[in-house]
Order: C-alpha cells, then structure tokens, then sequence
C-alpha cells in the first residue's frame, strides 16, 4: 500500500469523526461487518446494514462483531419502505442505539418519526434522497447530513432520473447542512469532482462491492471488474420503482416483462431478495438481479479497502492540484 495521506478536513469528517470524506453506503446483504470494518479502518465511514441482519438480535450481534475489528466510528443503515407486513424497524434502531452506534444513515421513507429517539443518544442521522425537494424536507425535519443520490447509482435513484453534475450543485445550493455526493463515484476524480460541485464528502457502493473484503462470492467482483459504463439496467420504471442493476438474464427478462405490461406479480419470483441474496453466495451472476450502478465502468480491479481508499485520496489531491494550476490568469500559468 502507498503512504498513508494525511486526513482530509470537511464538515462530514468534523461530523463523523473519520479521516478521509468517503462513505461506504448501507446495502443490503454487503453491509456486514467484514466490510464496514475495513472501511472505517481505512479512514472513511463503514456502515452496517440493519435490516441484512434476520433480526434486531442479530444486528446487535453484528455490532459486536464489527466492533472486534475496528476502534473507529462506524453507522448502521436502516432504510425504510412502506410494506404491508415491515419488519420491526424501531426495534433494529433499538439494537443500534442500545450498543452504542452513533451514525444512522436512513433510507427510503423520512426518518422523522426515528429522528426524536436518535437524538436522545447524541447520534447523528445521514439521509439519503434522491432529488432537492426531498432533500429540504429531510434538513427541516433535522438530519445531519444528507447524501444526494444521482440517476447513475445503484439502487433505486428515484422517479426524477437527473444525473449527479446536475443533481449536487442543485442540492448544494439549496442545503445549508453538508451533503454527501452518491452515484457514480468510484475513483479520486469523482471525488475531486464532487467536491468541487459543493459536496462536502462521497458515498459509493458498487465500488466497494468489487473489494478485497466485501463478503460476496468473487465471481460477482469480477463480473464488475469485466462491466462497462453501459452494463446496467434501469428496471422496475413501469411500476414507479426504478432501480438499477447490472444487465443479465434476469434484468433482460424483467424488462422483456415490463415493455408487454406485466403485471409486478408475474415477475415477483424473479427479482426476490432471497434470490438476489443466494445469487452473492453462489455466484451465479445470471440467476438474480445484481444491484449495481454506472461506476462499473471505471472499476477495473478488486483492491482491499485501504489500498482503494489511499488511491482515491492521492488521486483526488493531484485532480485539485492540477485544477487550481489550470485555474491560473493565463500569463502566470505560461510563467509556469
């Protein structure tokens, strides 16, 4: 690994008590210990998924477990959707809070109903949205930070389909808290890029995926490793769910599906997460959807977390560098 570079400062690392402005972002069935505790380890901000835990229990063990590996902060992810039967969110924040996480990052619906109990602790709430109104709404109900999630990332990017060298300025311009840059980032030049947009720090998550220490069969983290820019699929847009996944047979036939007018319960048995979670297990890459976003385009190996992490930074330095002499009057710049 190269020398360590000294830590970044921006107001997401005052607030998260990392080194480095970069976030590994709460996904489902990767957001495990293994990972988040290499990532905060590696100066950024790992972050545990609840509800990839089977129960509250669970979870706290997990806690526990990431604990083992790392003394730095890291956050628990807790995303909530509406469902006709949902799982025990309150009590999965529970589990959080009661063995000492102190950074929530939530998820889907707004968080102000969890908000009263997470400030009672002191914790910290980062909320992920997907465009500005949302993201207002989320600073009026009281959150910390706000990661502002563009067309290009993984996951579900929303119903307004705008790109992030739109959607990041806009939020930056409107938000008076910080804001985290999310889709489409995977190397130092997206980092340099968001924050010269006006972002304060980086989430990704396909780029961790395809990492030494993310706990998924290797078969997927090359099958990122071999994607190009235009390898994901955007589904579920009929149904006013977009998602986007990396193309396979299961994308294909989804979205073969959805263009005849099927109805969601026809292709329910394709696209369940106990089928996507055996998928990462088996690594049968074309038996589940694979989330994963535009950024596999610029992934080209499987480094460990803090080889990747050392990258971007020293990466995003010399981007900043080159920017301010690019930034020079023209007569200083030809006096070199």
């Amino acid at each position: 690994m190269a020398q360590a570079q000294p830590p970044m400062r921006t107001r997401v690392t005052e607030i998260l008590g990392t080194d480095y402005p970069i976030v590994q972002g709460g996904m489902m069935w990767y957001g495990r210990a293994e990972l988040a505790a290499a990532v905060s380890n590696a100066g950024g901000l790992g972050i545990l998924t609840a509800l990839t835990q089977p129960t509250p229990d669970d979870l706290a063990k997990e806690i526990r477990r990431a604990r083992e590996m790392t003394d730095r902060p890291f956050g628990v992810n807790l995303t909530v959707l509406p469902s006709i039967n949902p799982p025990p969110y309150a009590e999965y924040l529970e589990a959080a809070l009661e063995n000492g996480v102190r950074i929530i990052e939530t998820a889907g619906s707004s968080p102000r109903t969890y908000l009263p109990r997470i400030k009672s602790v002191g914790a910290k709430v980062l909320h992920k949205c997907t465009s500005v109104r949302h993201a207002l709404s989320a600073q009026n109900d009281g959150v910390d930070i706000v990661s502002i999630d563009g067309f290009e990332c993984a996951g579900h990017p929303g119903e307004d389909h705008v790109g992030g060298l739109v959607l990041i300025p806009a939020a930056a311009a409107a938000l008076s808290i910080p804001i985290i840059a999310s889709g489409g980032i995977g190397d130092g030049r997206g980092l340099a890029a968001a924050l010269m947009l006006g972002a304060d720090g980086v989430n990704m998550g396909t780029r961790f995926c395809a990492t030494a220490e993310a706990p998924v069969h290797s078969a997927i983290k090359e099958a990122m490793v071999a994607a190009s820019e235009r390898d994901t699929s955007v589904v579920f847009r009929s149904y006013r769910n977009s998602a986007r996944v990396l193309t396979n047979e299961i994308s294909r036939q989804v979205l073969t599906a959805e263009a005849g007018s099927a109805p969601f319960e026809e292709i329910r048995h394709l696209v369940s997460g106990a089928r996507g979670k055996a998928v990462l297990e088996s690594g049968e890459f074309d038996d589940a959807l694979v989330w994963g976003g535009q950024v596999v385009g610029l992934i080209n190996d499987v480094p460990t977390c803090a080889d990747l992490i050392q990258r971007i930074v020293t990466e995003c330095r010399e981007r900043l560098r080159l920017g301010a002499e690019f930034a020079m009057p023209a007569t200083d710049f030809a006096a070199g």
